[in-house]
């Protein structure tokens, strides 16, 4: 496998001053690399039966997708509030200031169905942690937690402690 942190643009000072922003437009822009972190992702699930994948608003879109299609699933949207037009379950999450809300349709999912949850990064865990309990609500058999990037520093694993969580590149 290719290195593909070379393929991260790192930001300073975004969206804050004293934030290192680790921006993916460059890997997926790159359509070989875009290709290979897909191709690595389905061959680590494709004997898992996955019947969803249910990505996070709005990056993890780009590689949840992509992967759903490649693995035969589902793909489920998990978005911020007010932007589904069905009836939806809600999660509130904390922020380093506020709070924020994800919604996901009251139907995504069926009682039993192994899901597959999939972001570009793994943070404070904040995020993910909403997503499990949405999928709880559901029913659903959360298979893995998968990230492009982790920012290990930040100990968000920890929070999503009792699934199986995937990176593909630590910082």
């Amino acid at each position: 496998m290719i290195d593909l942190k070379k393929y991260i643009r790192n930001i300073p000072d975004f969206p804050k001053k004293g934030i290192l922003f680790r921006d993916i437009t460059t890997l997926i822009g790159d359509k070989e690399r875009f290709k290979e972190v897909i191709d690595i992702l389905a061959k680590r699930y494709v004997d898992k039966k996955i019947d969803a994948v249910l990505a996070v608003e709005s990056r993890g879109f780009i590689f949840g997708g992509a992967l759903a299609y490649k693995l035969n699933a589902g793909f489920v949207p998990v978005r911020k509030k007010g932007k589904l037009p069905y009836k939806t379950y809600k999660a509130t999450y904390s922020l380093e200031y506020g709070e924020d809300t994800l919604e996901i349709h009251e139907d995504a999912i069926k009682p039993g169905d192994r899901v597959l949850l999939i972001d570009d990064l793994l943070a404070t865990g904040g995020t993910l942690g909403a997503v499990i309990g949405l999928v709880k609500k559901l029913k659903g058999e959360i298979a893995e937690i998968a990230f492009i990037i982790e920012l290990e520093g930040l100990k968000g694993r920890l929070k999503l402690s009792d699934f199986p969580v995937y990176s593909m590149i630590q910082y």
